[in-house]
């Protein structure tokens, strides 16, 4: 994003839009495009289209044009699969629709930080479109908002976005930097989508019976939870005494694996969370205990 354009102070308008949503792999972008409101009959001009109807070539055409137009403005916001893991398997959990509207409250947010005049606000809706319509309005109440199915193919300030969100995140995955380093890490995983078979491939290659998947895989998805279904159980302490905010060390136990997706034999499951037993022998053998405080 660049900085504050000289005509952020006229009445503008702003399309947002996600790519990435649905993939097992890589993260999800959302991307924002806004202009003054006096442009906004200018934009059919620059054939912008929902970015999947658009071959890769094309949208990163379209890109590269819409960077170089002074009259537009653009901003997206990257959110990588650790991070949309650990929000969906936390104890408070936080639904995709959940992080689907922070993301696009954020970019709103963003934009009006940087003295930009918003008065319009096109959106594809990520549930009930009039729920969710009525939350932004609740939030931004000087700004009028359109939420609708289809958005990116009925608004083209709204399909600028979707080719800014799906061309950063495709080269986000391109430009991945996988942070293992074991054998035979390829990047050769398709689409990312649970359905693509070069994915289901992809990941069947590199499943580990202990660590799972590297991290550009999103644990929280069910497609995960049926490939980990079968491999090594492993227990941890749980301090769930701190994350309910109680010090009575009676009440720590172990977390049960099935709380994140995966299972384990029942026996020994009742067995680990009753209280000591699951512990690291290294940690059995030292007394080495948790403490809350010091």
């Amino acid at each position: 994003m660049e900085s504050t354009p000289e005509w952020a102070s006229q009445p503008c308008i702003m399309g947002i839009d996600e790519a990435g949503r649905g993939p097992v792999l890589g993260p999800m972008v959302y991307g924002c495009l806004y202009c003054p409101l006096s442009y906004q009959s200018s934009l059919a001009s620059l054939h912008f289209a929902d970015s999947k109807t658009l071959k890769e070539e094309k949208r990163e055409e379209l890109y590269e044009n819409l960077k170089l137009d002074k009259s537009l403005g653009w901003a997206v916001d990257v959110i990588g699969p650790r991070e949309l893991s650990a929000k969906m398997l936390a104890i408070n959990k936080i639904n995709l629709n959940e992080i689907s509207h922070n993301s696009a409250m954020g970019l709103i947010k963003q934009v009006l930080d940087m003295g930009v005049l918003l008065t319009e606000v096109y959106l594809d809706t990520v549930g009930d479109p009039e729920k969710y319509r009525i939350k932004l309005s609740e939030r931004f109440s000087s700004i009028k908002f359109v939420v609708s199915k289809k958005a990116d193919s009925l608004y083209p300030v709204v399909s600028g976005a979707s080719i800014v969100a799906k061309v950063t995140r495709d080269r986000a995955l391109r430009e991945w930097l996988v942070e293992e380093t074991g054998e035979n890490i390829n990047r050769n995983f398709g689409s990312g989508y649970p359905g693509d078979p070069e994915t289901k491939a992809w990941l069947v290659q590199h499943k580990h019976s202990v660590f799972g998947f590297p991290s550009l895989v999103r644990f929280s998805w069910g497609t995960c939870t049926t490939h980990l279904k079968s491999e090594v159980e492993v227990a941890w302490e749980s301090d769930e005494a701190d994350e309910s905010g109680n010090g009575n060390s009676s009440s720590k136990r172990q977390a049960k694996l099935s709380k994140f997706g995966f299972t384990t034999p029942e026996g020994r499951s009742e067995e680990i969370e009753s209280s000591g037993k699951g512990r690291c022998k290294f940690f059995q053998a030292r007394k080495i205990q948790q403490i809350t405080q010091f």
